[in-house]
């Protein structure tokens, strides 16, 4: 559950994200087919939990190619945009007897959080808004005044904060034995890993 979770998180930095930015109304109709597909695995009673992290994915996704398809120019909006299936993933905490969807969600959203708190503490949102209009060929030239001002005292302790955060809020439910917490797990520590990847892009580039 815990590595399936830390996958799934990761699938849209390497799928999704090419395909949003060239095609966004496929990436929002593959949300219909990732909802078939999750009441496919619903009907086989050894395939319900994937089914249930599948529908937590499923409702990641598609906040995903909203934002990323048409709002992507506007950082304010990303945590709302992402956000828009909370009530109801509270909701299923409370209600639901196996919410694992719903753990998933959250700790996708969790990370979402974090790393777009990081961009406001060391105010990279120009730089984000650059890169939405900018050309590729332009691109390394943003991410490097992006990473000077990561390289402050500033930026490094605001992503040594963010971090900590991370792996502790990722940890602590490590202690359970219930699938739904190793799966909010799963999300939140891949988040640490889709980060640091962002990161090297930047650098390499």
């Amino acid at each position: 559950m815990f590595l399936v979770s830390a996958f799934l998180v990761s699938v849209p930095v390497f799928f999704q994200a090419p395909l949003v930015r060239s095609l966004p109304m496929l990436s929002l109709l593959l949300t219909g087919v990732l909802f078939l597909f999750v009441q496919s695995l619903y009907r086989k009673e050894d395939s319900r939990c994937l089914g249930d992290l599948m529908a937590g994915f499923t409702l990641t996704w598609l906040a995903g190619s909203i934002y990323w398809g048409w709002f992507r120019w506007q950082p304010l909006l990303h945590l709302p945009i992402e956000a828009l299936a909370l009530p109801l993933a509270l909701w299923g905490i409370s209600r639901v007897k196996n919410p694992i969807a719903h753990w998933f969600y959250l700790g996708s959203l969790l990370g979402t959080a974090l790393t777009d708190l990081y961009f406001y503490l060391v105010h990279l949102i120009p730089h984000w808004r650059q890169l939405m209009f900018t050309q590729p060929e332009d691109a390394p030239m943003i991410l490097n005044a992006a990473l000077l001002k990561m390289q402050t005292p500033w930026g490094i302790g605001c992503a040594i904060t963010v971090v900590g955060l991370l792996i502790i809020l990722g940890s602590l439910p490590l202690r359970s034995d219930k699938l739904h917490h190793w799966a909010f797990s799963g999300a939140v520590f891949s988040t640490v890993l889709v980060d640091g990847l962002f990161l090297a892009a930047a650098i390499l580039a």
